[in-house]
């Protein structure tokens, strides 16, 4: 399987939601819905003020996060994930959504959980390191971070381990590692604000 040398570009999700308007089975997979209820439940508060979410895809996660956040804006580069989104989301007034490629694209606005479930490795690493100053600046100080990635073999710039790792290397100075959890199919790691640890 050859890599990607570099991040991934938005036609990339495009072309694959063109194809398959649930190219990664979210909505019907027993590994997504186990690897969802494992994220909530390492959430380290009942209750988040402004959460961000990045890589929501349709949406499914999201239409779980949801009512745990006043507020909660989900980011995706693909038009077509993204109205599934909304649709899945209708009756939760508190969610968001924006098209954006993260790092170059960054919303506004201070948060007390950051979301990146198996989104960091489509980036190489000088955009992991973009995505950290990213965190680092909009993240509150005793905020949380939450890391979920699959660990097979992959043909993304990173695999999961090399994401993850590569993330919290970026982040040592101001996040702290809180938790991590490993299974034969993806590892979840909890980063808190060192000001919460």
């Amino acid at each position: 399987m050859t890599r990607h040398t570099t991040s991934l570009p938005p036609d990339y999700f495009d072309a694959r939601y063109a194809v398959d308007p649930d190219p990664w089975n979210f909505a019907a997979s027993p590994y997504e819905r186990d690897k969802y209820a494992a994220t909530l439940d390492a959430l380290t508060r009942p209750r988040y003020a402004a959460a961000l979410e990045i890589g929501c895809s349709i949406g499914v996660l999201t239409a779980s996060l949801g009512p745990r956040c006043d507020a909660l804006l989900a980011l995706d580069v693909a038009e077509a994930a993204l109205a599934q989104a909304r649709a899945r989301c209708h009756d939760l007034p508190g969610v968001r959504f924006m098209r954006a490629q993260v790092p170059g694209a960054w919303p506004e606005g201070r948060f007390d959980l950051i979301l990146l479930s198996e989104v960091v490795y489509y980036l190489d690493a000088g955009d992991v390191a973009g995505l950290a100053a990213r965190i680092r600046a909009s993240l509150l100080p005793s905020g949380d971070v939450v890391l979920v990635h699959w660990t097979g073999e992959t043909h993304y710039p990173l695999t999961g381990d090399e994401a993850a790792d590569l993330f919290i290397r970026e982040t040592r100075d101001h996040l702290a590692v809180d938790r991590q959890v490993r299974t034969g199919a993806y590892r979840l790691d909890v980063l808190r604000g060192r000001e919460a640890v």
